[in-house]
């Protein structure tokens, strides 16, 4: 891919997280920018790689679909490794590992996308939890703008999750969902995000050689 385009393609991927950054910031409301930007770009992604595929070989397409499929498969990689944690109480691992709401924030994703009278509601909840892996989706695709389809420069994906945690913690985050900044809850979701970085970086490659048709 040429420079423009990987910029365009990083650029429509982030609207995913920019959309929250900011509600957080008061910048904009999140209601206003999921639908009124980060949707068309959405929109936008997968037209640019059916164009791509129609009017090319489809290498776009597919380096948009395999590092897409990546980072959905890794957000639920990353949010298997959070299940004891989340479910510490009832599954009696109390013992063994801590407890820690790491999912209570979903919901309130969906309250912020569809208004305060949806909050608590199961709308709030699907729609929270869809746009939760709407960011595993397009940090994928934004790391493969980032190293322009080539897997074997994954390790940079690690960096890249591992480093979006560490640039989350220093924004209102936390205290705008009432998180407790304790020791342990870094340690967990760091570790967290270096899962994720490592899932995405491989399933690109394995995916990569998966697919023997092109998108």
């Amino acid at each position: 891919m040429n420079p423009l385009t990987r910029i365009i393609i990083f650029i429509l991927a982030a609207t995913s997280i920019w959309s929250l950054l900011g509600e957080m910031y008061q910048l904009w409301p999140m209601r206003f920018f999921t639908l009124a930007i980060f949707l068309p770009a959405s929109v936008a992604l997968v037209a640019l790689a059916i164009y791509d595929k129609l009017r090319d070989a489809g290498r776009i397409c597919r380096i948009i679909w395999i590092s897409a499929l990546a980072g959905f498969m890794a957000a639920i990689s990353y949010d298997i490794f959070r299940l004891p944690f989340v479910f510490s109480k009832a599954w009696g691992l109390t013992g063994i590992v801590p407890a820690l709401p790491l999912f209570k924030v979903f919901p309130q994703f969906g309250t912020m996308i569809l208004g305060k009278n949806s909050d608590g509601t199961l709308a709030a909840i699907v729609v929270g939890w869809a746009y939760h892996f709407s960011n595993g989706i397009t940090f994928g695709v934004m790391y493969a703008a980032m190293v322009n389809g080539n897997w074997r420069r994954w390790p940079v994906a690690i960096v890249f999750a591992v480093g979006l945690e560490i640039a989350m913690l220093f924004t209102p985050y936390p205290a705008t969902f009432g998180i407790r900044v304790s020791e342990t809850f870094v340690i967990v979701t760091l570790t967290a995000h270096l899962i994720f970085g490592i899932v995405m970086g491989l399933m690109c490659i394995q995916l990569d050689k998966w697919t023997t048709k092109k998108c």
